[in-house]
């Protein structure tokens, strides 16, 4: 486990993910939405890396990013339906994300995912992707009525598995989720992958995963959930 200390796991009974970056690669999907907007103003298309450096904080931030606050509302409008319709092929789960969701969910931990993605994509992407049977809850701007770094959707994510702010553990990609975790009063795990570089991870306090897999090593099984995989 390297860098990671042995009370990161210590107490924890619920498991909050971020989706983008943390359990799915919908860049390229984003970046084709991102370039739609672009077009629709006449603007030559952004590179895919650039475009992942800019996400992270909700669409109508990133549209206010790449085309102008002005044009910002318009944008939002044009990513949405040019997103809903390449999501299916443009995401796909990163490496390692189905099988550690599902072994947390066997080892007796309750799940969620928050993301500034919208709750009506992100649901359907954990569908596609096979993960959404193991969570509890999938939350979003639309369902939380703010984006990270406010905790709203965090601690929605709380009630619904029923666990305390101390019993849960958020992993997420990005600096801003470490100030998510924060303003929630949750402790934090992050994993590279996302927006954020690996140095801007560290840089945050936070401890920083290998990979997804990892947490299996920081977090044992407590015992057999009754309901994992209904």
């Amino acid at each position: 486990m390297g860098e990671l200390p042995s009370r990161v796991g210590a107490g924890v009974r619920g498991i909050v993910f971020d989706l983008d970056g943390t359990l799915a690669d919908s860049y390229a999907a984003i970046a084709a939405s991102v370039n739609a907007a672009r077009r629709a103003f006449d603007l030559s298309p952004l590179p895919e890396k650039e475009i992942r450096s800019r996400v992270g904080r909700g669409l109508e931030a990133l549209m206010a990013d790449v085309l102008g606050p002005d044009r910002a509302g318009a944008g939002v409008a044009v990513f949405r339906e040019r997103y809903a319709a390449v999501w299916p092929q443009g995401t796909s789960a990163l490496p390692g994300a189905l099988e550690t969701v599902r072994e947390l969910k066997r080892r007796g931990y309750r799940l969620a995912v928050a993301s500034n993605k919208l709750a009506r994509f992100g649901r359907p992407i954990l569908e596609q992707l096979g993960m959404a049977r193991y969570l509890d809850a999938v939350e979003g701007p639309d369902t939380a009525g703010a984006p990270k770094p406010e905790p709203t959707m965090l601690e929605r994510c709380l009630a619904a598995m029923r666990t305390r702010r101390e019993e849960t553990l958020y992993v997420g990609d990005m600096v801003l989720d470490a100030e998510t975790a924060s303003r929630a009063g949750v402790r934090v795990v992050l994993v590279p992958g996302g927006s954020s570089e690996r140095e801007d991870l560290r840089r945050t306090g936070s401890p920083v995963l290998a990979g997804l897999e990892e947490l299996l090593e920081l977090l044992p099984a407590l015992g057999e959930a009754p309901d994992a995989g209904r």
